[in-house]
């Protein structure tokens, strides 16, 4: 039957009900027991197979998602967030008007039962209904009979059918609550305030991104949604809040990949007299707590790789990669131009519009740093390789303007990234204090050539550091990647329960 058809069918129900005096849309259903309470009551009151016990009588809701009528016996498995139940029904235990109700619902209705538990014959428990209500008659018939939606981009775009269809993707979302909840509690423990920053700004700051631009009409006056609320955050340091983070969306006017949504969740926090290994630490017993939550073990895994998240990661030097998987030292500039232009990654410079600026006649890079340069080789021929989890250490300082430099060679920043399946799911400096340096670092930024993004220069927020900012250590964590690896999930889509899609055609 086509689906005009079958969408027609269940309004001529629809009518029907309302012809009983029946509300299709029901009303409140107060004292539900989800389906989870239920099994666990089962278990407890260890009721055998075959067996009913009219005194544990509880009340269930849900949606109708397989439904079997046989003569005078009726049977529907009904799912709610914590997984199906069956619904036993027997028309010699319901009114005249329940049974006949039953004919008149279909798969993707939503109806509250009432009954006491028991189990059938084969062991499975079930609740036999002694009453039925209707809570909300689907009018539209759900997909492939709840085998599961297997187009992607309709499971994206239609959120609400897919966590309905498919438990799988409902427990990725209840382990995503899960890992930021436990996120919270742990950085609580640790002493942590947890803060809100503003996501309008007037001026963007704390990340080399592109933001998006809005304009606010009262004002008069364009703002900016934030990139990332790193200097909100370290102002609060000078105010002496010594230990703050902030779990809060982001957005970045860039690409969309597996990795990539422009509206992600990060977690940032600072830690007054702390630098980048206590980040380190940090970031280590964060996933240690997640993964006691979620259980599976340090071993996980993750598309077709495995990970190993136990305490302590591998330190690695950023140096120390690029010579190993591209061939060059860190401070041989001619060697990372020809290698950069050797694997194309000068040729796709040269045809970006941000950067094409930055090279001379001849094709060669003027107004771009090595480091730059450096760094896109590492994105290429290096990151791949980072099966981790791992830290990479010690970044070119040209890279990280708000970074204090490493004392024993000033060309290298003290900050880590952390990395696990090639992919980035850390950032992290011993952070910068220095008002004098600071505004040195930002002109020097600003004044520079090549990446637009990367020319902001905050006066206000140079006014509070020259107040006194303590020492302190500052972690970004991507949560969205967090929950990818502790979830299995393959692209961050995957974990985001709206992305940013393309309009359907």
């Amino acid at each position: 039957m086509a689906e005009e058809q079958l969408i027609e069918e269940r309004r001529r129900k629809l009518e029907t009900l309302r012809g009983m005096g029946i509300d299709p849309f029901g009303g409140r259903f107060e004292g539900v027991w989800t389906h989870a309470m239920i099994r666990a009551k089962a278990e407890r009151a260890g009721i055998v197979s075959g067996e009913t016990v009219e005194d544990h009588k509880v009340r269930a809701a849900g949606r109708i998602v397989l439904l079997r009528v046989m003569g005078k016996l009726a049977f529907f498995q009904l799912r709610d967030s914590t997984g199906d139940l069956q619904i036993g029904v027997s028309q010699s235990q319901v009114s005249e008007a329940d049974w006949k109700l039953l004919k008149l619902l279909d798969l993707g209705d939503l109806v509250g039962v009432d009954g006491p538990i028991g189990r059938t014959k084969t062991g499975e428990i079930t609740v036999w209904a002694r009453s039925v209500t209707v809570l909300s008659k689907s009018l539209r018939p759900p997909p492939e009979k709840w085998h599961g939606l297997t187009d992607v981009d309709l499971r994206y775009r239609r959120r609400y059918i897919d966590l309905a269809a498919n438990p799988d993707v409902m427990q990725v979302f209840r382990n995503r609550i899960r890992i930021i909840d436990t996120v919270r509690q742990y950085l609580r423990d640790l002493g942590f305030a947890e803060v809100e920053t503003p996501m309008l700004q007037p001026m963007y700051g704390g990340a080399a991104a592109r933001p998006f631009l809005t304009h606010h009409n009262t004002l008069d006056m364009d703002l900016y949604l934030r990139i990332s609320p790193e200097l909100y955050l370290k102002r609060l340091l000078v105010g002496g809040m010594e230990r703050v983070f902030e779990i809060n969306r982001n957005f970045r006017n860039e690409g969309i990949s597996t990795q990539h949504n422009p509206e992600f969740t990060m977690l940032e926090l600072y830690q007054a007299c702390g630098d980048y290994h206590d980040m380190m630490a940090l970031t280590e017993g964060m996933f240690q707590r997640c993964i006691d939550v979620l259980g599976g073990g340090y071993d996980r895994p993750f598309r077709d790789r495995r990970l190993n998240f136990k305490p302590p990661w591998p330190r690695r030097t950023y140096g120390e990669l690029l010579k190993e998987h591209a061939g060059v030292e860190l401070k041989d500039t001619d060697g990372i131009i020809a290698k950069a232009d050797q694997c194309g990654v000068l040729g796709r410079m040269r045809n970006e519009k941000k950067m094409a600026g930055g090279f001379d006649s001849a094709g060669r890079p003027a107004r771009i740093s090595p480091a730059v340069i450096a760094n896109l080789l590492f994105e290429e021929l290096v990151e791949p390789h980072l099966n981790g989890p791992l830290f990479v250490l010690d970044y070119p300082a040209e890279l990280c303007p708000l970074t204090r430099r490493h004392p024993s060679d000033p060309s290298l920043a003290l900050r880590f990234e952390a990395y696990a399946a090639g992919m980035e799911i850390a950032n992290a400096y011993t952070e910068l204090n220095d008002p004098i340096t600071q505004r040195q670092t930002l002109t020097a930024q600003v004044e520079g050539e090549g990446d637009e993004t990367m020319r902001v220069m905050d006066e206000d927020f140079l006014l509070a550091m020259e107040h006194g900012m303590p020492p302190a250590g500052g972690l970004g964590v991507g949560m969205d990647r967090m929950v990818m690896l502790l979830t299995n999930a393959p692209s961050i889509r995957d974990v985001i329960l709206f992305p940013l899609q393309r309009p359907a055609r």
